[in-house]
């Protein structure tokens, strides 16, 4: 197969490498356009790095001879925003994704794949949400990212023919891990992790070695586009297994008690009375528990029906090569 020239949006955050290397490694030619200089990681010698805004810069003369883009670059989700946040997801989520489309279209790019999240669903409470499934996201990543999915579907080549696919991924883990599971794995490899709840809400992941081969599937399969795809490792897992599994990738055992919702509910509320007091932004409070409570579960059967998406990690396997990956590196 001729693997064609990939433009990649974002590559410089943590999951990017990951993605540029495989599709590297595949054969694909890519060139990077990303804001920020690369940390802590490298690309291959044969991958061309531009740095730029796309919400600012005009990108035509990027894209010529591009066939296909991988749009990852996003201002991703952040506990609790302040409403004046609300102009910078919007410019980078909305504005650069119509800003990347526009341009692709006018460079007769006959892909584009965007990175977006299952959180467009919301709080699932207690349904599993599929591709059919109405929006109803909460928080302002969600609501731009399912602004860019909408700007993403309608793109069309000059001939009239739909170019553009959204990938809804579930959380994303893996040794590059950042956020709520980066802090949730430092607090347990230290003995420091209480359970709030009796963890039976659900969740649906994806370990990132396996993103890479859910991007080639969109970028090579001729149903691929005009559609929407959950990507997921095919399984929907509870909270409590999901905190079994990292506690067996560590060799340690679970803990046998949990503290109830409401106390904790009530502990973080005064954390929150007294950063206010205290004129301080609390790095946690409230809307932390009601992230870690709430029902994020997805159906990931239709991509691997349509595509041939096979998922090669577990959520055990994911997990210790995880922790694995982790303590190599220093980071646990």
């Amino acid at each position: 197969m001729n693997y064609p020239k990939l433009l990649i949006t974002g590559a410089t955050g943590a999951l990017g490498p990951t993605v540029v290397n495989a599709l590297y490694n595949k054969g694909y030619r890519i060139k990077v356009f990303s804001l920020d200089p690369l940390k802590n990681a490298s690309f291959p010698s044969g991958v061309e790095v531009i740095y730029g805004d796309i919400t600012k810069e005009k990108i035509d003369i990027i894209l010529k001879g591009i066939d296909g883009v991988v749009h990852m670059a996003a201002m991703l989700h952040i506990n609790n925003p302040s409403p004046n946040m609300i102009p910078k997801y919007e410019e980078v989520n909305v504005v650069g994704t119509d800003n990347v489309v526009r341009y692709s279209i006018l460079a007769g790019v006959r892909r584009i794949i965007l990175f977006s999240t299952i959180a467009v669903y919301g709080n699932t409470e207690g349904r599993i949400a599929d591709e059919t499934s109405p929006p109803r996201p909460n928080g302002l990543y969600a609501k731009t990212k399912l602004k860019a999915e909408k700007i993403v579907l309608r793109a069309k080549s000059v001939d009239g023919v739909p170019i553009g696919t959204v990938l809804r991924f579930g959380a994303v883990y893996g040794p590059r891990v950042k956020g709520n599971y980066y802090y949730l794995l430092k607090a347990i490899s230290k003995g420091r992790f209480i359970p709030i709840g009796k963890g039976e809400n659900r969740r649906s992941l994806v370990f990132e070695n396996d993103v890479p081969q859910a991007v080639m599937r969109a970028l090579e399969h001729e149903s691929a586009p005009g559609n929407v795809y959950n990507v997921t490792d095919g399984n929907v897992y509870t909270v409590k297994e999901i905190i079994e599994s990292i506690y067996a990738a560590f060799g340690k055992n679970p803990p046998k008690m949990h503290l109830p919702v409401w106390p904790a509910n009530s502990l973080f509320a005064l954390f929150e009375n007294g950063c206010h007091f205290l004129r301080v932004r609390p790095r946690f409070g409230r809307w932390t528990l009601e992230k870690y409570t709430e029902d994020a579960a997805v159906n990931g059967q239709k991509i691997m029906t349509e595509l041939g998406f096979g998922p090669n990690y577990d959520l055990r396997k994911g997990w210790q090569e995880t922790v694995l990956q982790m303590r190599v590196s220093g980071l646990l």
